[in-house]
């Protein structure tokens, strides 16, 4: 077995909330557990038992109790949760008025506010009784489009008080991408902002937010918050008002908190948009609250004296993950603009000032600082800071060894994965075991997951398909717009019957438990561990008369996912560097930056199944050295020669 980067010492083991939880349960189920392994084991084994103890553990608020757990877990999808329990999510997350600080907000240009929990609260309730005024009940659907603000919180929690569902963009996503995502849901209120800075500049997004609100003829109202500049011209858009001005001139309300069923809609989640528009997953309201909070609680371990803070936007589900903090009491601390401006230490410095207990990151934000050879534990303070979580996209072992050697050597270095998809974690970290390089620490209790060979068997220390064979509360309750659910089974169950499949590649290790994550086994890109659709990128190409065809695919590169652009010409054109910019241009102003490739290249051909969808897997499998099993589902096999050479070549730069 290989030599642990970091062991939990005795006294940390006894005040994790992790060994609290087993305590619990040891008296509860006259058990006795005594690790990690055997906790988890009982809680794929006993899935009813372990929610109803998470419910008890985490004190969850409801008005009225549940009959049962889950009505019949044979149905994956389809299972019913906690049925007959009545609560609201925003009241959970509310549930300390006190001086507490609830949030620090930081921006880079050194905006700051602090706000407490009785503030947060007093906040919450002025703009509830105004969206009330407005007509907005349960059932209807808020956004926003929005910078990570203390707003975009409040419009948040004050949607769901009201019951109604909540979805979000950050302003750097162009109005055309944030149109196809949120005018699906045809929202009542948009909630936005009159721009947003980045790396000193402030970019203006009325414009933006005017285009996205003139496309969605179902808004009564669009709420503007004022960050670049004292109260704007807000003419331009659409059914538009200060937030200032909307929200209620009384203080001292109480929220009259809508008391809804467990799997009441609560948030609704954007696919990639791989295959065209990007899916809405619609998740339920006690399944993300109960899920969040076992992570938050148990795998994070986090506390109430905690400073939280995660390198996150709104258009992310960590900033959904991160909210949930409010309901055990901790203070968030937002944070809006550059990480790494006006100079790689900013997020350190903030850390030092702040007293930030746990930072989350990407792996991209840490190997940046990696191959700038920047070592945060030289230049700031960093006594406050007890654990790093990070996400987005598998982390090599040099970057586990990097921030043991070069941030804190006495940190819980938390790597977690899971996706957008059940808003949490497959696999995640525990505060009471070791952490190895390269390896995520644990699968995440009551997710019963595994690795799949080819021929759907588990395998161990082999890297297989990461698969999930026992429902959980937080996986979607449908998809939006998709009546005969074929969408949602076509997304996870049409691979395994029964099994949800979820398109990473892993492998478990037999020896530590632990899991290592290998990257994405579909079309989604992730660079800088943030899902981007190639559908998105596609649309942008058919605009520009010079190209014929493209292909977008992702590359494993240096410890991170780049995205390579293959782009068939029309004839008479070249790929000339002005073509190039233009592209980049493109992408950049419609879409976001981060749908810009990393490589344009020009390809002869681009290969099509036979019955003319792009086969985006065979290039991903071909450019990160896999085989491609199936060349016969294609209508030009021959294509895939051009893209052998070219993976070659690239490997040889590397």
């Amino acid at each position: 077995m290989r030599e642990p980067l970091w062991i939990p010492s005795e006294e940390r083991v006894r005040q994790a909330n992790m060994t609290r939880f087993i305590d619990t349960v040891n008296r509860t189920h006259n058990l006795d557990i005594k690790t990690y392994a055997q906790l988890y084991d009982w809680s794929v084994n006993a899935i009813p038992d372990f929610w109803a103890m998470m419910w008890e553990f985490a004190g969850l608020k409801a008005s009225q109790s549940y009959e049962n757990v889950a009505d019949d877990l044979k149905k994956f999808p389809g299972v019913k949760w906690f049925p007959g329990a009545r609560l609201n999510f925003a009241e959970n997350l509310l549930r300390y008025r006190d001086d507490h600080l609830a949030f620090i907000f930081r921006g880079e240009t050194q905006k700051s506010a602090r706000m407490t929990y009785a503030e947060l609260y007093d906040a919450v309730a002025r703009l509830a009784e105004s969206l009330r005024t407005e007509g907005v009940a349960a059932g209807d659907h808020v956004v926003g489009y929005m910078p990570n603000m203390m707003e975009t919180a409040i419009g948040m929690l004050a949607a769901a008080s009201v019951g109604a569902a909540w979805s979000s963009c950050a302003t750097d996503i162009g109005p055309s991408a944030a149109l196809e995502r949120l005018g699906q849901v045809q929202p009542k209120v948009m909630v936005t902002a009159d721009g947003y800075f980045y790396k000193g500049k402030a970019f203006d997004t009325l414009p933006h937010a005017a285009e996205v609100a003139r496309g969605i003829p179902s808004l009564t109202r669009v709420l503007v918050v004022s960050y670049t500049r004292e109260k704007p011209d807000i003419q331009s858009v659409p059914n538009a008002v200060h937030w200032d001005d909307f929200l209620a001139k009384e203080n001292g309300l109480e929220i009259e908190f809508e008391q809804l069923p467990f799997d009441h809609p609560l948030y609704i989640m954007f696919s990639s948009g791989t295959t065209g528009k990007p899916k809405c997953m619609v998740q339920s309201a006690g399944g993300v609250l109960i899920n969040h909070l076992k992570e938050l609680l148990l795998h994070t371990d986090l506390k109430r004296a905690d400073r939280i803070m995660y390198i996150t936007s709104c258009s992310w589900m960590m900033w959904n993950w991160l909210l949930s903090s409010l309901a055990v009491g901790a203070t968030i601390v937002l944070y809006d603009g550059n990480p790494n401006y006006p100079d790689p230490g900013a997020m350190w410095k903030l850390i030092e000032e702040e007293k930030i207990s746990i930072f989350g990151c990407s792996a991209s934000y840490l190997l940046f600082l990696k191959k700038e050879e920047f070592s945060p534990r030289e230049h700031f303070d960093l006594s406050s800071l007890r654990e790093i979580s990070q996400t987005g996209s598998p982390l090599s072992a040099e970057g586990f060894e990097y921030v043991y050697h070069e941030i804190k050597s006495d940190l819980h270095f938390n790597s977690i994965s899971g996706g957008t998809d059940i808003n949490g974690c497959f696999a995640a970290g525990s505060p009471i075991l070791p952490v190895y390089a390269g390896e995520l620490q644990s699968p995440a209790l009551a997710m019963k997951i595994a690795a799949y060979d080819d021929a759907g068997k588990p395998v161990c220390d082999d890297q297989g398909e990461l698969v999930c064979e026992a429902p959980s509360p937080s996986m979607p309750l449908y998809f939006w717009n998709d009546p005969d659910g074929m969408k949602y089974k076509n997304a996870y169950f049409s691979v395994y019957p029964n099994v949800w499949r979820h398109g990473d590649y892993v492998l478990f290790h037999c020896d530590t438990g632990g899991v290592t994550f290998y990257g994405r086994s579909d079309g989604v890109l992730k660079p800088s561990g943030v899902r981007i659709g190639t559908a998105e990128i596609y649309m942008e190409m058919e605009k520009l008369p010079e190209i014929a065809d493209s292909l977008a695919v992702g590359q494993n590169w240096q410890g991170d996912q780049r995205v390579i652009l293959f782009v068939k010409l029309a004839e008479g054109f070249k790929l000339s560097d002005e073509l190039e910019n233009k592209i980049r241009h493109t992408l950049r102003e419609n879409a976001s930056p981060r749908h810009v490739p990393a490589l344009i290249l020009e390809t002869p051909s681009i290969p099509y199944t036979l019955n003319m969808k792009k086969v985006e897997s065979a290039v991903t499998n071909i450019l990160n050295g896999r085989p491609v099993a199936n060349r016969d589902a294609l209508i030009n096999p021959e294509s895939l020669d051009y893209y052998q050479k070219v993976s070659l070549e690239l490997a040889g730069e590397s």
